[in-house]
This record gives C-alpha cells, sequence and structure tokens, in this order.
C-alpha cells in the first residue's frame, strides 16, 4: 500500500480527533496517556490551534501518515526542536488497524528524507521498554539505542523504563 507524509493542516483536525478517539486504548497500551482533557473536543481544537502555530514558528513539525485516499493511518513528528543545539524529538504512532504493515518504517524514512530544518544535526526518540515494534523502526532507520533509563514508573500495572535513541543527522 502507497503511504505518504503530509503536514497537518487545519482542514485535518476532525479526522485527527476521531483517529485519536478510535485508538486512545491502543495507544496507552503502549505508551503513557495523554490523560482525559486530551480528548474532550473543545481542549482538542485549542491544542491543535497551538500545534499549528508551533510549526509555523518552526518550533516542530508534525505531519499526518496517510494512504492514497488520504485516510490517516498514523502521526509523526520532529518536536522541541532546539535551534541551539540543533536537536529535533521524534515522535510517532500508527492506528491500531495499521501496525505490522511498515507503516511507521516507510513514514520514518519520508521524514528523515524530507526534514524541512536543515540546521538539525541530531534527532532524539525514546520509547517504552515494551514496545518492541517501535524499537525495531527506529534502529531499522539508523537509530542507535544510547540509554535505558533506570527509573522505573508503572504503566497498565507493568514495570517500564524507557529506552532512549539518537540519530546524527549527515545532509
Amino acid at each position: 500500500m502507497e503511504v505518504f507524509i503530509e503536514k497537518l493542516q487545519v482542514t485535518d483536525a476532525e479526522n485527527l480527533y476521531n483517529f485519536e478517539l478510535e485508538n486512545r486504548t491502543f495507544f496507552e497500551e503502549m505508551v503513557p496517556t495523554r490523560g482525559d482533557d486530551y480528548y474532550n473536543p473543545e481542549i482538542f481544537r485549542k491544542r491543535y490551534v497551538a500545534l499549528l502555530e508551533e510549526q509555523a514558528q518552526g518550533i516542530s513539525y508534525f505531519y499526518l501518515i496517510k494512504d492514497k485516499d488520504h485516510s490517516i493511518l498514523g502521526r509523526i513528528n520532529l518536536v522541541d526542536i532546539d535551534k541551539s543545539q540543533k536537536i529535533g524529538h521524534l515522535g510517532y504512532r500508527v492506528g491500531q488497524a495499521h501496525t505490522g504493515k511498515g507503516f511507521a518504517n516507510k513514514a520514518l524514512k519520508l521524514l528523515l528524507e524530507t526534514i524541512p530544518d536543515k540546521d538539525i544535526v541530531q534527532i532524539k526518540a525514546k520509547t517504552t521498554t515494551n514496545n518492541i515494534a517501535s524499537q525495531k523502526v527506529l534502529e531499522k532507520n539508523g537509530f542507535k539505542r544510547v540509554a535505558t533509563s533506570s527509573e522505573e514508573f508503572e504503566m497498565n500495572g507493568k514495570k517500564l523504563n524507557f529506552v532512549y535513541y539518537t540519530l546524527p543527522i549527515r545532509f
């Protein structure tokens, strides 16, 4: 299946809200919850506008992973860009119905090919110790595991740690 990434746009708000709502339980099995407020339509809209503003300022870049019909399969972001250190932080998630099909891998490759900020020299990422699929996606795309947090946290009754990755960027 063909997949592409597209910068977040004003017109995507409702579809993204529905995507997040439909996949909430699935996402919260692998990553800490965003909290109930995130799923309040009014609060979601306000946060969405803030994301678009961050993107316009070049602080963060938000992309939707879409198929040829423009359906949202997931999202991938380069956020919290530190201009002085030239470092960005990666985040991504793929909807439950679309996992295991290579979409995260393809989206990350596309993002790395089209990084809009050519001053970024390093991308950092983190995942949880139970999210093996995410670890594989990062490693397939050249990220190196640099550390596992010694600090445990509990999520869904399991004790987990964060696993940290980094990727040097060379243009």
